[in-house]
Formats: C-alpha cells, sequence, structure tokens
C-alpha cells in the first residue's frame, strides 16, 4: 500500500526543470508536511512548525536562487520526521524517535514494512528525481555543479550559534572555498562558518551520494533561521549567494568531472 494518496502532493518539487544552466540546486529539508496516513506523527502542528520539522527559510531561498541563476531545484516534499532525506535510509537518525528533546510518538516502534514504507514512498523518488535532473544536465554538456540549502536554529543545546551561514564540504574545495572567501569579504560584515555549525564531513549523505561519488562540484551552505523568517530576508539571502557564486560557477574548472 502505498503511503501518500492520489489526492497529495509528490515527495519532491521540481523548479525550472527545463534550465539548462549545469547547476542543480536540492533542499532535502524543504517542507514540514506529514502524510495524512501518519497523523501529524502524533505531534501538534506548531511542532512541526518548529525547526525540528523542517529547515525553516530554506526553501524560499532555494526557489529564488535557481530563479536567480537560471538553475533548477529540486526540494523535498515531506518534513525530516516523516524521513530524512539527508541521511541514508538505514541511518537510525533518518526516522528519529527524538527530535532537540521533543519525541516523536509516530515515529516509535515502526516495523521493518513502515519503515521500507517511507523509504518507498518519500526518500526514493526525491532522490531519484535528484538523480534524473543530474542526468539531463550532464546530457546537455558540461558538467553540473551540485549546491545544496539548509538552514539552522539560532541555538542548540543553551549555546548561541553566532554563524549567519555555514558552508558545508568534505574532500572537493572548489566550490567551497571561493564560496567562503566572497561571503567573508561582503560589505555587510557576515559571519561565515568553515563546516560549522554542521561538519560536510559528517552531515552530507546527499551530497556524497549525488555529487560527490560522480566528481561533480559541490557545496552546501546553512543560513541561520531568523536570517531568513521573513521573505525580505530570504531574498536577500538569495540575492548574496547568486552574487558569490555567479563568479565561482563561471570558473571551467567547477564543470569538470574530478574526483577527491
Amino acid at each position: 500500500m502505498s503511503l501518500l494518496t492520489p489526492d497529495e502532493p509528490a515527495p519532491f518539487t521540481v523548479i525550472n526543470g527545463d534550465a539548462t544552466t549545469p547547476l542543480l540546486i536540492v533542499c532535502d529539508h524543504a517542507s514540514n508536511r506529514v502524510p495524512a496516513a501518519l497523523d501529524n506523527l502524533g505531534l501538534e502542528q506548531d511542532i512541526l512548525e518548529q525547526h525540528v520539522g523542517w529547515d525553516i527559510g530554506a526553501a524560499a531561498v532555494a526557489q529564488q536562487l535557481a530563479e536567480r541563476l537560471d538553475a533548477t531545484a529540486v526540494l523535498a516534499g515531506y518534513s525530516r520526521l516523516v524521513i530524512d532525506a539527508n541521511r541514508a535510509p538505514d541511518d537510525p537518525t533518518a526516522v528519529p524517535e527524538v527530535s532537540d528533546d521533543i519525541p516523536i510518538p509516530g515515529n516509535k516502534n515502526l516495523s521493518a514494512e513502515d519503515r521500507a514504507a517511507r523509504v518507498d514512498g518519500i526518500y526514493t523518488p526525491y532522490h531519484r528525481r535528484i538523480a534524473a535532473q543530474l542526468d539531463r544536465l550532464g546530457y546537455l554538456g558540461a558538467p553540473p555543479a551540485f549546491f545544496s540549502v539548509h538552514s539552522f536554529t539560532p541555538s542548540m543545546g543553551g549555546l548561541e550559534r553566532p554563524w549567519h551561514i555555514g558552508v558545508l564540504w568534505h574532500l572537493d574545495p572548489r566550490i567551497p572555498e571561493p564560496l567562503i572567501k566572497a561571503l567573508r569579504a561582503h560589505p555587510d560584515g557576515l559571519t561565515v562558518g568553515d563546516n560549522e555549525p554542521y561538519s560536510g564531513y559528517q552531515l552530507a549523505h546527499t551530497l556524497d551520494h549525488h555529487a560527490g561519488a560522480q566528481g561533480f562540484a559541490h557545496s552546501a551552505v546553512e543560513i541561520r533561521q531568523d536570517e531568513i523568517d521573513t521573505p525580505e530576508k530570504q531574498a536577500y539571502w538569495a540575492d548574496v549567494l547568486a552574487d558569490c557564486l555567479e563568479p565561482i560557477l563561471r570558473n571551467p574548472v567547477i564543470h569538470r568531472v574530478q574526483h577527491y
């Protein structure tokens, strides 16, 4: 039985699906929607509206960035609490029973069949669409670059997080190193984290699976959620990222297959 009913939204949204710019933008935690069959995972809606349910503001930034760069974006359609698209399906944290000290009743004592339904219904279609878009862009010519947009809560575990934005990466420096340099040179005096508040060495399933393994240049950003919690702020950060990325993407080295 399918997890999603025919009248529910797809597990992904594609922005500019026919764009030819050799860049794919993704947003793993774009939505806080829960399939009707899961009854909000036993949570009040206000919990799903918080950072545990999605990356606040990230979807709007990703969409506007795609529009600014005339690029394709793929946005995940359901909450990270249903299944986290940025975790391998067999990762125990992919379907968390507790998130930031908040119990998730609908994720307790899941059967193998319950978990498989979430993988098959939500995780797999999203990642297949990413792979299909990368294939489409690759057929057009230059190997595409890959860019992921996330957001993070201003405080965690009682600790304040000072970064306006963090750049996440692992081995491939082609996008992250010039991006960090450009962001730190921004006239607004941005506080920029290099693998802060999260590290691309640990939290980069989507990047590694789709880009690192293929030798595509890639990076992710984490924007502090109070920086992108209004339409005006979201537009500002889409502009900042577009201005920083445009010259980087013009460098031919970005559009070569290279393994690190």
